[in-house]
């Protein structure tokens, strides 16, 4: 019975190490010094948070608001992103990493903290895409990485609420989906 031992000493481990573990939470704040990178991304500790299934406006690209001038999509999604990120103070979890670990895919959730929804939940994505600030992320076959955010983008579309407003608006997955199946574009390893 050699193994007795070493069965003892991992339960030992684990029973040590079990208050640990239960007080480390799964959910993390977005911190203050977070730098945004994008509409639906940031950096922090090293890694890059990237939100699971949401496709900001990418930078470079423009719209021309009601005064007539050209302005920059990218930063409008980043600017509403920080915004959001700052009033609702949303907790994240991590849905997915990259290979390597450096970019963490998240969902995040904030509490409403005051008014009409006090005390409801909110989902960071939802919000962005439902203000018309973010865009649902699709696969490289066109179809919605998560269907729900790609509802609340068909309807900020059609009440044209934030940047469908402006007849301009370029969509980012056009831009994506046409550089993915550009002929002669080598696949990434």
């Amino acid at each position: 019975m050699r193994c007795l031992p070493v069965v003892a000493a991992i339960a030992a481990t684990l029973l040590i190490d079990a208050p640990a573990r239960a007080q480390t939470s799964p959910w993390l704040r977005i911190p203050a010094n977070a730098l945004y990178l994008t509409g639906d991304s940031w950096s922090a500790g090293g890694v890059t948070y990237r939100l699971y299934g949401v496709q900001a406006c990418l930078r470079g690209t423009t719209f021309t608001n009601n005064l007539g001038l050209k302005r920059d999509c990218g930063e409008a999604s980043l600017a509403m992103l920080a915004a959001l990120v700052r009033d609702l103070q949303p907790q994240c979890h991590d849905v997915a990493e990259s290979r390597p670990a450096r970019t963490a895919f998240v969902f995040c959730v904030a509490t409403v903290p005051k008014g009409a929804g006090a005390g409801s939940r909110i989902d960071l994505g939802t919000a962005l895409i439902s203000t018309g600030f973010a865009f649902a992320a699709l696969k490289p076959d066109g179809k919605p990485v998560h269907a729900p955010y790609f509802v609340a983008q068909l309807l900020a579309e059609q009440t044209k609420t934030g940047l469908w407003a402006f007849a301009d608006v370029p969509d980012p997955n056009t831009v994506i989906l046409r550089a993915l199946h550009e002929p002669g574009r080598k696949e990434q390893p």
